[in-house]
């Protein structure tokens, strides 16, 4: 079932002809596949984690950034961590046929609105083989064929998981070509990519704000856009301080090179005092630096001044900025400026200002009173994520089964013709 493809073009052809297959498989068809490729991954553990550790090196030697290091690594926990994600996504419901809409028409005509694949699912992506893995279960049980470029930090890794997971697919009778890398390809692979358009139906970039910048801007093939997280907490008047302090040091410290991870505290002036002395100490015996404006400087010790370029910078490491703002006002003002409209969560116990942030901050999860780590499609009880969409059209936040799926109408009629 497996077909020599000497380009990228011809590989995107076998995954578009693949698609027609995936997509009429039933619920149990697409489970078993899944459940098949969890049960392959985890056997390889040994032979992927060598070849990762191969990137690893290449990668050091090579001076990739501690944060890409780390979202590349992968050990034998982080390998069942994969393998988990992917039972998960098999245990879910089946995103495909949903009846969105009914109704009759007055001459008789029944129409029903149904969820469908998009067809075929690309994604570019740099040192992330989770993602390899990810969007691939999510792309094959929701019915859609996937092509994958994963970047040459990754690339090891990445030939480990696919030879795994499409052998898995071979073996239930599945066609393995749904599963694609062009990875081999380089920078031409991505170009063919992203100019596939009537190939690939859709495509969605992970990874630095310029990897996404260039696909969004240079793509052909619709773009569904997963931004940069400058991502802002706001302490408010009567934030307690356990709160405040767990929190921070939670959407900071738990694990700093993801999009998720706080960027920018705002502090409340009326409880600076109290508040930013604690949160700072607290970070700092984390081995946070603190970036912070002359009232924080004040306030803690071992601060460094902060620059307008903080307040818009995704660090991506043990770095965050910290303002004291006036009010809630001036907090909201601040996020508007440099929001990358990704996540915001305020820690506040007035009512008043907990129904203002949530109403006024627009970003693609607004929390209250918990840790913006939480904005994660596993957390959301989606199983793992394709992405966290910034965008405002079919897709908001972290997406699911559901975002990789497009409807159709269904026209039942009975001879009837229109006047």
């Amino acid at each position: 079932m497996t077909t020599t493809a000497t380009t990228a073009r011809e590989r995107m052809l076998l995954a578009k002809d693949a698609a027609r297959s995936i997509g009429l498989l039933g619920d149990d068809a697409k489970r078993d596949a899944l459940l098949a490729i969890a049960d392959a991954i985890e056997a390889a553990a040994p032979e992927i984690v060598a070849a990762n550790a191969e990137d690893l090196r290449r990668g050091s030697e090579g001076g990739l950034s501690t944060a890409l290091q780390d979202r590349l690594r992968l050990d034998e926990p982080r390998v069942a961590a994969l393998a988990a994600a992917v039972r998960e996504i098999a245990g879910l419901p089946d995103p495909v046929g949903r009846i969105l809409d009914e109704r009759t028409l007055t001459n008789g005509v029944s129409l029903t609105k149904v969820s469908v694949p998009f067809g075929v699912v690309g994604s570019i992506y740099e040192a992330r083989p989770n993602v390899t893995v990810d969007i691939a279960a999510l792309a094959l049980r929701s019915g859609n064929a996937v092509v994958l470029r994963g970047g040459t930090a990754a690339e090891h890794t990445n030939a480990a998981l696919v030879r795994e997971m499409r052998g898995a697919l071979a073996d239930r009778g599945i066609d393995p070509e749904a599963i694609q890398t062009v990875d081999e390809f380089g920078r031409e692979g991505a170009r063919e990519l992203m100019h596939a358009r009537g190939v690939v139906d859709v495509l969605v970039p992970r990874g630095s704000a310029q990897l996404i910048e260039t696909v969004v801007t240079e793509s052909s093939v619709p773009v569904i856009e997963t931004g940069a997280g400058v991502v802002h907490i706001v302490l408010d008047e009567t934030a307690p301080l356990d709160w405040a302090r767990d929190i921070v040091v939670n959407a900071k410290t738990q694990r700093p090179s993801v999009c998720n991870a706080v960027e920018t505290v705002l502090v409340h002036r009326a409880a600076a005092d109290r508040l930013v002395g604690p949160v700072v100490s607290a970070l700092q015996q984390s081995g946070v630096t603190v970036h912070g404006d002359p009232s924080v400087e004040r306030l803690a010790a071992g601060i460094v001044p902060a620059t307008d370029e903080d307040w818009a910078t995704e660090y991506l490491s043990l770095d965050l900025a910290m303002r004291v703002v006036d009010d809630l006002d001036e907090a909201l003002a601040h996020i508007r400026r440099y929001s990358t409209h990704h996540t915001e969560s305020i820690v506040t116990q007035d009512a008043a200002n907990e129904a203002r942030f949530l109403a006024e901050v627009d970003s693609a999860v607004v929390m209250t009173n918990t840790s913006t780590r939480f904005t994660d499609g596993g957390e959301f009880g989606f199983g793992a994520e394709v992405g966290i969409s910034t965008q405002k059209l079919h897709a908001r936040g972290p997406m699911g089964l559901a975002e990789l799926t497009s409807s159709k109408w269904l026209a039942r009629g009975a001879g009837q013709v229109r006047a």
